[in-house]
């Protein structure tokens, strides 16, 4: 049975990691539990661009002394990097076992508005669930509203709904998972 094992990076608050284990859990139906240490970025820090490697912080993650039959989702609060791209969300391994996403960009306040918990806990659920569900072997969907689809945008995780479409559901399923909050 496949398991998610949430890893901190950097000073990520435990209160999203509880959730994300919460509603991983409920949506992916697998067991889902926190990592009891963290991973430090500071070696995967690029003063230049004064953001973190997603790439360096991804292969700290698969170091980690993990059963191999887990997928490792690292969840941090620093800005994310890979060197094509002026920021990513996250990164992961297709059909592998290594994620990690970031908040860092997922909140209202980072954009000049009003904080809003409730969106940026939907936010941070469809980043999870959209980076675990390349390490399934998903890729990118071009279904706008799928949470499969590329996001380069806050307003494109926000058009997306928290739901695999039809066909990334069959992909899933054909592999032996099941993803419940898409059911329809």
């Amino acid at each position: 049975m496949t398991r998610i094992r949430l890893v901190p990076v950097g000073n990520i608050d435990l209160a999203i990691l509880e959730w994300l284990a919460l509603t991983l859990k409920d949506n992916m139906e697998v067991a889902c539990l926190l990592h009891h240490s963290g991973i430090d970025p500071t070696e995967s820090y690029n003063p230049l661009r004064q953001q973190y490697n997603s790439t360096a912080i991804l292969a700290k993650l698969l170091r980690l002394d993990t059963p191999p039959q887990e997928k490792l989702l690292a969840v941090t609060d620093v800005d994310l990097f890979i060197p094509i791209l002026t920021f990513v969300y996250g990164e992961a391994q297709l059909d592998n076992r290594a994620a990690v996403v970031s908040v860092f960009r997922l909140r209202q306040e980072f954009y000049g508005l009003p904080a809003d918990d409730s969106l940026f806990y939907q936010r941070c659920e469809k980043e999870a669930l959209h980076e675990l569900g390349h390490t399934f072997g998903l890729v990118h969907c071009p279904q706008f509203d799928c949470l499969m689809h590329y996001s380069n945008s806050i307003e494109q995780i926000d058009l997306k709904t928290n739901a695999f479409c039809l066909g990334c559901r069959k992909k899933l399923s054909a592999i032996g998972m099941r993803s419940p909050n898409a059911l329809a």
